[in-house]
C-alpha cells in the first residue's frame, strides 16, 4: 500500500499494478485511488473497465495499442479475470512491453504466484496483497472513523464490536454507518449500543447455538435455528455451519492441549486472534469423544437428508434436540 501511495504523490507510475487478496474494502480504496490519480475526471474516451472470466484479453491487447485520444495514457482496468490462475500467458507476453501511453489495474480475489503473468507483473510493475488486518489495526481505524464524527469508544466496547462484525473491513464499515447514525445526540458508543444496533453474522449464531447445546439448553438453540430460518438460511447451509463449528472446536482442543498459543490456534483454523478465547472456552465444555461424535452426527444428518430418509429442516431439529 505505501507503494502505491509513493507512486501517486510522486506522479511517477508504474505501467501495471496489481491489487489482489481477501481485504475487498482495501482493495476497492485503492482502485479507487488509482482511479482518481491516473484518469482525468470525466474522462471515458481513455478509461475502461473489464469484469469477469469473459473478457477478451486480443481486445485488450488492441484497445492498450490504440493511442489515447487527447490525453497522455489510456488506463485499464480488470477485475476478477482469473488470469493469474490460469489463460494469462498472452497477457504476460503483452505486458513485458506494452504500449508506452497505456496503463493497467488489475484487482484479483486469488492468484497463483507461480504465474507467469504473476511473475511479469512483479518484475514490470508493482503487486499488493491486501489481506485481512489484525485486531490492532482494525481497532485503531474503527476509533479514527468514531473520532472524526466526535464520538468515542472504550479498547472492550472495540473488542465487543469487532466480534460481532468480523475481520471484513467493508462488514464493519457499514455496522459503524449504522452505528454512528445511531448514536448521532451522544459522544460515546456503549456495549448497550453495538448489542441493539449492529447485526450479529450467521457465525455468531452457530457459536451461540453450539453453546447452548454444550449447556443443554435445548430450546435456546432450537429458537436460534428457527431465527436464522427466519432469515430464510437453508437448512443445509446451517447444518454445514454447525459441521464446520464443532470441527474447529474439535482442532482448538487438540492445539490447546498441545500448547499452542492463541494466536497460533486462529491462524492455523482461520479465526482472528481476538475471538480464539472464545472457542477455547467453549471447546473446554465438551469431551473430544463428544466433539467427534458431534461431527459424526452432522455427517449422518446430511446423508439423511440427501438419501431422502428426512426431510433437510427436520434433521437439524433432531440434530440440536439429541445435544449433539
Amino acid at each position: 500500500m505505501q507503494r502505491i501511495n509513493e507512486d501517486i504523490k510522486s506522479g511517477d507510475f508504474k505501467h501495471i499494478y496489481l491489487l489482489y487478496g481477501e481485504e475487498h474494502y482495501l482493495k476497492r480504496q485503492y482502485t479507487d485511488k488509482l482511479k482518481s490519480a491516473l484518469c482525468s475526471e470525466g474522462d471515458q474516451m481513455n478509461t475502461h473497465f473489464f469484469t469477469g472470466k469473459d473478457i477478451s484479453v486480443g481486445e485488450i491487447i488492441d484497445l492498450a495499442e490504440t493511442l489515447p485520444f487527447l490525453a497522455d495514457r489510456r488506463v485499464i482496468f480488470i477485475s476478477d479475470s482469473g488470469l493469474f490462475k490460469s489463460g494469462g500467458e498472452r497477457m504476460a507476453e503483452y505486458l513485458s512491453d506494452p504500449n508506452e501511453t497505456s496503463f493497467f489495474v488489475f484487482t484479483e480475489s486469488e492468484i497463483d504466484k507461480r504465474s507467469k503473468l504473476y511473475k511479469t507483473v512483479q518484475s514490470k510493475g508493482c503487486a499488493v496483497e491486501f489481506g485481512a488486518q489484525d485486531e490492532s489495526t482494525l481497532k485503531r481505524w474503527v476509533a479514527g472513523i468514531l473520532k472524526r464524527e466526535n464520538k468515542r469508544i472504550t479498547e472492550s466496547t472495540v473488542q465487543l464490536f469487532l466480534t460481532k462484525t468480523g475481520t471484513d473491513m467493508e462488514n464493519i464499515h457499514t455496522e459503524l454507518e449504522k452505528l454512528i447514525c445511531y448514536c448521532m445526540d451522544r459522544d460515546v458508543v456503549t456495549d448497550e449500543d453495538v448489542n441493539t444496533i449492529c447485526t450479529n453474522r450467521i457465525s455468531n449464531h452457530i457459536f451461540d447455538m453450539t453453546e447452548a447445546i454444550a449447556k443443554g439448553e435445548t430450546k435456546k438453540a432450537l429458537d436460534l435455528y428457527y431465527d436464522l430460518l427466519a432469515l430464510k438460511e437453508p437448512p443445509l447451509r446451517i447444518l454445514f455451519l454447525i459441521s464446520r463449528q464443532y470441527n474447529m472446536l474439535l482442532q482448538v482442543k487438540a492445539m490447546k492441549s498441545k500448547g499452542f498459543d492463541n494466536k497460533a490456534i486462529g491462524q492455523a483454523v482461520g479465526l482472528p486472534p481476538f475471538v480464539v478465547g472464545k472457542y477455547i472456552s467453549q471447546a473446554d465444555r465438551f469431551k473430544t469423544s463428544e466433539l467427534k461424535q458431534s461431527v459424526t452426527a452432522c455427517v449422518d444428518a446430511e446423508e439423511a437428508v440427501k438419501t431422502g430418509r428426512m426431510n433437510d429442516l427436520m434433521s437439524v431439529e433432531l440434530l440440536i434436540m439429541s445435544g449433539k
